[in-house]
């Protein structure tokens, strides 16, 4: 009989720790001499650290791990090398090289491990990258997840604070991975719903980055862990600006409306509210709709502030490739008060 994964609390993205916990942490770390080839690093909020090798060359660099949000091994594998490798793509950047990371218990049958392996190492190679090795730990539990490295022009970054007043909002994948998975454990989502949020966390962020490459980008980040309205406001801290997003012009995995209105909500939403609804302006936004705003994605899309000038060539251009595209909004001047409006 195939040994499937017990079932982690929190797996995925779901298991990350809250962004009020982690920024007090980073805030008291000591900094060292300032070096001028760190081209972005953890003070930035970015999805990746960028160092400067040369005038053409910069390295871009990231590591993602978490436990199971699925009982198979070979899609546990595929999802979890999706989602560290996204932070390449939010970046702008070339995946290069990938080396694995694993926790995984002595007892349990290394088969599994085989399959998770398995999964990851198709993920680099679709990502035109490397597999160069890696490291593990016995652990009681099972993670998994890559450290990641790329390469990118040093003038072609895309930072994820780099939002104008007019720039339109493009999100390249639908919300609600969270949630369907949480309802799955209990037995709540069918297997349509399911088989749906594992096609969009395996799906890589490739595509749409190759897509974005010829036109003018002023901020990107990808929507995993903290959010839509988490991610939303790393867009908004360069100052001076805010997120208007149409909140019925942004989509959900089959289901998920459903059964955020049932009340259906991973524990992380309820962090991701707690950290940003401050900042966060409902207007007549229903209370489920907002829950799938705060809801943790895994492997989840790449959220752009396009100039308006290139804003539909470039919805354009994805729709062939990333079907589930969307126009969700734009970018606003701020003058105080929330830095998202829902619409």
């Amino acid at each position: 009989m195939e040994e499937k994964i017990v079932f982690c609390k929190g797996g995925g993205c779901t298991a990350k720790l809250g962004a009020g916990i982690l920024q007090r942490v980073l805030d008291r770390l000591p900094r060292g001499p300032v070096d001028g080839d760190l081209l972005v690093g953890y003070d930035s909020k970015d999805d990746a650290a960028v160092y400067r090798v040369t005038d053409d060359i910069a390295i871009v660099q990231t590591l993602d791990f978490f436990p199971p949000m699925v009982d198979d091994p070979y899609t546990f594998g595929r999802i979890a090398a999706a989602n560290a490798l996204s932070d390449i793509y939010a970046m702008g950047g070339e995946v290069k090289t990938a080396l694995n990371i694993v926790c995984f218990p002595e007892k349990m049958d290394l088969n599994v491990l085989g399959e998770i392996m398995r999964g990851g190492s198709e993920k680099v190679i679709e990502a035109g990258g490397t597999l160069a090795g890696g490291h593990s730990i016995a652990d009681s539990d099972v993670k998994y997840g890559l450290s990641v490295t790329g390469i990118i022009h040093p003038d072609r970054i895309y930072h994820n604070n780099g939002g104008r007043a007019g720039d339109k909002l493009i999100l390249t994948k639908p919300l609600g991975v969270g949630i369907v998975c949480t309802a799955a454990r209990v037995g709540e989502a069918s297997q349509e719903a399911l088989d749906a949020a594992v096609a969009s966390m395996t799906t890589l962020n490739k595509y749409a980055a190759a897509c974005c490459r010829r036109y003018d980008i002023h901020a990107c980040t990808d929507v995993t862990g903290f959010g839509l309205l988490g991610h939303g406001l790393e867009l908004a801290q360069g100052g001076g600006v805010a997120l208007e997003i149409d909140a019925k012009a942004v989509d959900f995995l089959p289901e998920a409306a459903e059964l955020a209105s049932m009340g259906i909500l991973p524990e992380g939403m309820y962090r991701n509210r707690a950290f940003a609804q401050d900042a966060v302006a409902p207007g007549e936004t229903e209370l489920w709709r907002q829950d799938l705003f705060y809801d943790p994605q895994t492997s989840g899309g790449l959220l752009m502030a396009v100039d308006p000038e290139d804003a539909e060539a470039l919805y354009q251009a994805l729709k062939p490739a990333v079907p589930s595209a969307q126009r969700i909004g734009e970018m606003a001047e701020w003058t105080g008060g929330a830095r998202i409006l829902l619409r």
